[in-house]
């Protein structure tokens, strides 16, 4: 089969022909249709070794079942998340991560759900019922931040959406459930999903409630440090801190059912799978490099076709 796998030259994968991989008796092998570029495994491929396999989240077709009888029936159209292979022509994915993709949902949007749509479910439930709460969400336009806005708005929170350029942002998260779009916090909240990560982070800190929450999804760097004023974190009684890492959380509650639960609600128009790149998957070093600029807000999906089709 075709696989990206990381390039020898440059944190840059590159297409080569390897060996088609051998399911567990839990997986599902997937014929890859799309998957979606995710800005945390992109910045892995800097550190990674040569030929080292790459990519979280795929929608495509099952091309053979689980062995132990788990998971969809061959030739179901489904979307899931691995913890590496999945921008390959086959992966094998774990049935416990992988879910019925409906038939009113492209390839297109299913691949977007898994680690973005996720991320933001699972960090905005730790916050608990959600109803009249103040949740403010920073990097609002990034995949997660987009899913974020749109899940709290339906869970009937008053949402704030942190953002880089207000003029640029502002109409298009109105319209996905944001109650205000702003460049500068301001006021307290019970909630805040950090996509950001820095000075932000410790912004996010300082305007917490009493027995807020704010759960960071995101740093610059390895050793980046984060200064807030104790005072202001201090006077918020009963306030906390959460880290959430998805890859490490998988294993914790019920990731199929999450990920169907994401999908019925694309396929009633409820939520917006945030797509604002679409490219064949030869095109990755072009999408890399714009995501990395920050030229695209949202998503970057890649398909998956033999060179030259």
């Amino acid at each position: 089969m075709l696989a990206l796998r990381v390039a020898a030259e440059a944190p840059y994968p590159e297409l080569v022909e390897t060996a088609n991989p051998e399911p567990l008796r839990n997986e599902a092998l997937v014929r890859v249709g799309a998957f979606s570029l995710n800005r945390g495994e992109v910045l892995d491929l800097r550190g990674a070794a040569a030929g080292a396999e790459i990519g979280w989240d795929l929608a495509g077709t099952v091309e053979s079942v689980a062995a132990d009888g788990s998971g969809p029936p061959a030739g179901a159209r489904v979307f899931g998340i691995v913890r590496r292979g999945a921008w390959a022509e086959l992966v094998a994915v774990p049935t416990s991560q992988l879910a019925l993709t409906p038939a009113a949902v492209s390839d297109t949007g299913a691949a977007t759900l898994p680690t973005a749509g996720l991320t933001a479910l699972r960090s905005l439930e730790l916050g608990g019922l959600l109803v009249a709460k103040r949740v403010l969400v920073t990097g609002a336009t990034g995949g997660v931040g987009r899913y974020a806005v749109q899940l709290a708005a339906l869970a009937g929170a008053d949402v704030t959406a942190l953002v880089r350029d207000v003029e640029r942002s502002a109409e298009r998260l109105n319209s996905l459930g944001a109650d205000r779009v702003v460049d500068t916090v301001g006021g307290d909240f019970d909630l805040v999903i950090d996509a950001v990560g820095g000075t932000t982070f410790a912004t996010a800190i300082e305007h917490l409630a009493p027995r807020g929450l704010v759960v960071n999804l995101a740093t610059g760097s390895a050793d980046e440090v984060v200064s807030f004023r104790a005072s202001r974190f201090d006077r918020a009684a009963g306030a906390s801190i959460q880290t959430f890492n998805l890859l490490d959380d998988l294993t914790h509650g019920d990731t199929a059912a999450d990920l169907a639960r994401l999908a019925e609600l694309v396929h009633l128009r409820k939520l917006e799978a945030p797509v604002e790149l679409e490219a064949p998957w030869q095109d990755v070093r072009r999408a890399i490099d714009a995501l990395l600029a920050r030229e695209i807000i949202g998503k970057a999906v890649l398909h998956v076709n033999r060179v030259g089709s």
